[in-house]
């Protein structure tokens, strides 16, 4: 075998090719103050358990605000916590602990999809056709005589 084609050792490759990585539905995950939702505390409370597993890094799911007519991959604001799960203080101090327990952690990001309550979708709608707020989205006329129906069946 020659050097070119070797394959990389463990130490060699890319950390996430080995890695194993739990994925977190915080809303379902772990619960710190009883109100029946999964929170950031919750999570943090469970690192030791999670670093005990021979966990290497943790995917959240949405966490940012929104009105979960998608179970939080409505996303109405990207730069925030959904306060039903704590703060960006509550997010910062995860973040560091995860570090410290040497884990990585990696956010789900939601890129194509925001809420109908999200700040470019609201400038979208109050744009005209054509503007560059519009251009954020894919609109496509109504169905029926008048196009008072959606256009599929969402």
């Amino acid at each position: 075998m020659s050097t070119s084609s070797k394959i990389p050792s463990r130490s060699e490759r890319a950390w996430w090719r080995d890695a194993v990585t739990y994925q977190i539905y915080i809303r379902s995950f772990a619960d710190s103050n009883g109100d029946g939702k999964g929170d950031v505390e919750g999570i943090r409370s469970r690192l030791p358990y999670l670093k005990q597993l021979g966990v290497d890094a943790l995917w959240i799911t949405p966490w940012y605000p929104s009105p979960q007519k998608d179970h939080g991959y409505d996303v109405s604001d990207f730069m925030a916590i959904e306060p039903d799960y704590g703060t960006l203080a509550d997010a910062e101090r995860l973040i560091k602990e995860t570090h410290e327990n040497g884990m990585k952690i990696l956010v789900d990001i939601v890129p194509n999809h925001s809420s109908d309550q999200h700040a470019w979708f609201k400038a979208a709608l109050a744009s005209k056709p054509g503007s560059p707020e519009r251009e954020r989205y894919m609109f496509r006329e109504g169905k029926g005589p008048n196009g008072d129906f959606p256009p599929n069946n969402w």
